[in-house]
């Protein structure tokens, strides 16, 4: 198929995936099984693309969860042509749905990328991955005989899937996130109108364009439409990616895939930026409006749990000595506040029972937020503070210098 061939409206065609497994509905990556499946390229205009994603709730899939229309209606119709990227950089240690879903699914993320592309009347179109994932994306775009995407090797730091260290990156600079006062969408890669989206979140628009708002919506809830990939890790093996509707209960997704949450004393949900919730907090909806009131958020769709013969406060710590050391370095709060947290929290985690260690973790948390010059500080102390609430009882044993996890 040449790039021009094979587009046309197919809502009413072909029936969309009747299960849970939408994204690798296809089941192997090869581009005969993927139009079996989900038939030809559709073609959405920019107004129908907008309505279409906004009746349908799809939000971000890559960790801020912004609407996915909002994003799409924010770029400027002035008659300049936008860059689209499809961000699939996973430095996030604990994520593995975007390599899962550029391995097994790359043409529904092509897809993605080339309706988005469309609608926008955009001129360049980049894929940004992990060089392991570049392989798939590169097979699966010379199959279909695919020349207008550019790929770009994303470097494995943390910091380097953030939206501005990805521009930076496909600009040929250092992938390091940068200061802004405007929007990408408003000025991005070159100072052209970029729309950057997850990958994960531009395989939901293919779907959503092709099938439509109802059926994307006919799982999940109304508040957290349509399925989500997560990846599930710690005392119970993984890393395994799972796709799920939206919403589901934390303890239901622990056992829908054979984990007794009695065998769970917490959860890390979102990642290294995310937040730390006690076992009794498990019930909660995995979902925007189901984790806000406990501080939390669905960040990359990230599950660590913790067994009860593991120690809270030394994971939190390890995990807070990588993340002062994937810093950029640009800012004070990264320089020197990650660093002072990391070390506090190793401290109480490993022995030191000053009884001043946690309000002294808890100001320096609370004196970066906000402050640096990229979210890194915000998150780092999210996860920090978090881990001072869901293992309050054993920051007392370890002042005591006794740990819940030994005894």
């Amino acid at each position: 198929m040449t790039p021009d061939q094979g587009t046309t409206s197919v809502r009413g065609r072909i029936a969309g995936p009747t299960g849970v497994i939408r994204l690798f509905a296809a089941g192997t990556a090869d581009f005969g099984s993927h139009h079996a499946a989900f038939g030809p390229l559709p073609e959405m205009d920019r107004a129908s693309l907008i309505d279409e994603l906004l009746r349908s709730g799809l939000d971000g899939r890559g960790g801020a969860g912004f609407a996915a229309w909002q994003k799409l209606s924010s770029v400027p119709a002035d008659g300049r042509h936008p860059a689209i990227v499809a961000n699939g950089a996973e430095g996030e240690p604990l994520s593995k749905k975007d390599a899962a879903l550029l391995h097994n699914a790359p043409h529904l993320v092509i897809d993605g990328l080339l309706i988005a592309g469309q609608s926008l009347g955009a001129r360049e179109l980049h894929l940004y991955a992990g060089a392991e994932q570049l392989d798939p994306v590169a097979r699966a775009l010379k199959e279909r005989g695919e020349s207008r995407i550019r790929v770009h090797e994303a470097p494995g730091t943390f910091i380097s899937g953030e939206a501005t260290a990805v521009v930076s990156a496909i600009a040929g600079g250092t992938p390091i996130p940068r200061d802004r006062t405007e929007r990408l969408t408003k000025s991005g890669l070159n100072g052209r109108p970029t729309l950057l989206h997850n990958v994960e979140t531009l395989a939901h628009l293919a779907l959503i364009s092709r099938f439509g708002a109802a059926w994307f919506r006919s799982l999940g809830t109304g508040s957290a439409p349509g399925t989500r990939l997560v990846t599930l890790s710690g005392n119970a093996g993984g890393p395994r990616v799972y796709e799920i509707p939206s919403g589901m209960a934390l303890t239901d997704i622990l056992l829908s895939i054979g984990i007794d949450p009695h065998t769970v004393q917490a959860a890390l949900v979102g990642g290294y930026h995310g937040t730390w919730l006690a076992a009794e907090q498990l019930d909660a909806p995995f979902s925007k409006e189901g984790l806000a009131p406990l501080g939390a958020r669905t960040g990359a769709g990230i599950i660590m749990t913790l067994g009860s013969g593991s120690c809270g406060l030394a994971a939190t710590a390890d995990i807070l000595g990588y993340l002062a050391r994937q810093s950029a370095r640009q800012c004070g709060p990264c320089t020197n506040g990650l660093p002072a947290i990391a070390s506090l929290v190793e401290r109480l985690a490993y022995g030191d029972t000053d009884g001043k260690l946690p309000q002294e973790i808890r100001r320096l948390a609370a004196l970066v937020t906000g402050r640096g010059s990229c979210a890194h500080p915000d998150g780092t102390a999210r996860l920090a503070s978090s881990a001072l609430m869901a293992f309050g009882s054993d920051v007392e044993a370890h002042l005591r210098g006794r740990c819940e996890a030994l005894r």
